[in-house]
């Protein structure tokens, strides 16, 4: 069984009994986050750490990447006949008309607020309890990290946020202008680099360290124009050649990449553990996030066709050795497909299209319905057998409704789009909870953001240009030519070969310009549906909220 970082920071805690969206944090008399009980000591701290890194987990398998991959052309889930309609907030998603009730909106700024709460909690009693040194010095910023990225991320979905660092603090926040959220970030990060470990082994894996903290400051100058209206293009690049020139990340190689993703991947798996920066570990035996966070990546459970899971009556192969049918509502549209257009890409073995064999690459696998269960709409009322070879096909369309985008509940519906299962299917697990860790950071995306920034007007480093950059990822991608020219658009293109699923899409689109797009059966092209409204909950329990333009 993979070691992940949850088996030592996972004590019996009560982590929380009710948090407000100002990122309040009640304490229940029964919790053993208590200054009298709190471990002073350092080798304690991995232990008490527990309880933020567990929040972190929470959102970021499901709810997360469907708010960050559902409203970009990435991925769309339609329903099947009344199923994974979910009160329309797939829809809503795909065609940007999200409300302030609609469920990953309310879900994700819940997660995102509840992980800055166990963090206030966690330093105001750390900062009384462990010794003064150098090691309470690391911890602290250690903490300060992973609550900085949580800001990251409720800034870049939700724009103007409160900003709240004081654990006990009732008074309601109002909105701090992005700006000021941005600079908020930049201060604490840059304040918590000297103290943050420096190395990168099994000891600091899924743990925030010092590059995780450069990474960040990347991302952040990258999407500094587009969040302050001031370009940091040379700051990005900076962030960026602190963590090519520490030597301690490499690329995977062509022959690993896609085992990178794969259940087995972790701080001992080949590819990984050179390419991830920060990762978000999973494990099917440790589930055990505090409600309503589910902690889990059950990616599987929404990409793989239903009859190549668990087979069931009338056919199918159980191509994935998995315990449980998988639901297949997720694919991709025809215009993402497009991206995978080299034959030589090793980047093309994450997608399942078209007819499907068994292992052996010769046998079809088939499956025995009716012909209306086939087809509903054509035999409608023909209960005879049918058998056929399971085919997925590229385009999604709305047969049963598109008021509430609907495919219809057949063998057609249901395999209509191609599937990405680029985390692969875990054959390992005993229930549906995958053991992939989701990698937050790569190297990969070390280079391609120099490379960016660069193109946007950074000044090249240490020998290297956007084209060279760029042409050092192709080469261990594609065994195709290498490039004799890059712009922005082809930046952008291998962006999207490269990071699918790994929930940098919509931040993509949008610093690209290309978020009003129509795609698939979107046609909005409103700029205030670059961020989220701000949810119904979080209003009511906080009014000195303001809610986002446009909504």
């Amino acid at each position: 069984m993979k070691k992940s970082i949850f088996q030592y920071i996972i004590t019996p805690v009560l982590l929380l009994a009710a948090f407000s969206a100002c990122h309040k944090v009640e304490v229940p008399v029964t919790t053993e986050l208590t200054p009298d009980v709190y471990p002073s000591d350092s080798a304690s701290f991995i232990t008490a750490s527990g309880p933020v890194y567990v929040v972190l987990r929470g959102n970021y398998g499901v709810e997360f990447y469907m708010q960050q991959t559902l409203s970009t052309d990435e991925s769309i889930m339609p329903a099947r006949g009344g199923n994974w309609y979910d009160g329309a907030q797939n829809q809503q998603m795909h065609y940007h008309t999200y409300t302030k009730d609609n469920g990953y909106v309310n879900g994700n700024w819940y997660w995102l607020s509840t992980i800055i709460g166990v963090a206030n909690q966690t330093l105001s009693i750390l900062q009384k309890t462990e010794t003064a040194g150098a090691s309470k010095n690391q911890n602290l910023a250690e903490i300060k990290m992973i609550r900085a990225l949580a800001y990251f991320w409720m800034m870049d979905n939700y724009g103007n946020v409160p900003i709240d660092t004081v654990y006990g603090d009732f008074t309601p926040h109002a909105n701090v202008p992005r700006a000021k959220v941005f600079s908020f970030i930049e201060s604490e990060v840059n304040a918590a680099l000297p103290y943050l470990n420096s190395a990168n082994n099994t000891s600091t894996y899924g743990r925030a360290n010092k590059w995780t903290a450069y990474a960040l400051l990347a991302k952040l100058y990258l999407n500094a124009e587009y969040y302050t209206g001031t370009a940091r293009y040379n700051d990005a690049i900076t962030a960026c050649d602190a963590i090519i020139n520490s030597g301690l990340f490499s690329f995977s190689s062509r022959a690993n990449f896609l085992q990178m993703f794969y259940p087995t991947n972790g701080p001992t798996s080949v590819g990984s553990q050179n390419e991830f920066i920060f990762a978000i570990p999973f494990d099917p035996n440790f589930n055990n996030s505090p409600w309503p966070f589910r902690g889990v990546n059950i990616q599987a459970r929404y990409d793989v066709p239903r009859s190549m899971g668990k087979v069931a009556a009338g056919g199918g192969y159980n191509f994935f050795s998995l315990p449980y049918t998988p639901s297949a509502p997720a694919s991709t549209i025809p215009s993402f497909y497009a991206y995978f257009y080299d034959a030589n890409d090793v980047r093309n073995g994450q997608w399942l299209t078209g007819l499907q064999y068994k292992h052996d690459g010769v046998t079809p696998i088939t499956i025995t319905t009716t012909y209306a269960g086939y087809d509903a709409i054509t035999y409608a009322g023909n209960n005879n057998p049918y058998t056929y070879q399971l085919n997925l096909t590229p385009n999604v369309v709305l047969r049963q409704s598109v008021t509430s985008f609907d495919c219809g509940n057949d063998e057609v519906a249901w395999n209509m789009g191609y599937r990405d299962i680029k985390f692969y299917p875990d054959w390992t697990s005993p229930n549906r909870n995958q053991n992939n860790d989701i990698p937050v950071f790569r190297y990969a995306d070390i280079i391609m953001m120099k490379a960016e920034a660069i193109l946007r007007g950074g000044t090249a480093t240490g020998g290297q240009t956007a084209l060279s950059l760029v042409n050092s990822l192709r080469a261990v991608r594609t065994t195709s030519p290498a490039w004799t020219n890059v712009t922005l658009d082809s930046v952008y293109n291998e962006r999207c070969r490269e990071f699918t699923q790994e929930r940098w899409h919509r931040n993509d689109m949008i610093r690209f310009g290309k978020f009003e797009g129509s795609w698939g059966f979107k046609t909005d092209s409103d700029p205030n549906h670059r961020i989220f409204p701000i949810p119904t909950n979080a209003l009511t329990v906080n009014p000195a909220l303001t809610q986002n333009p446009g909504y």
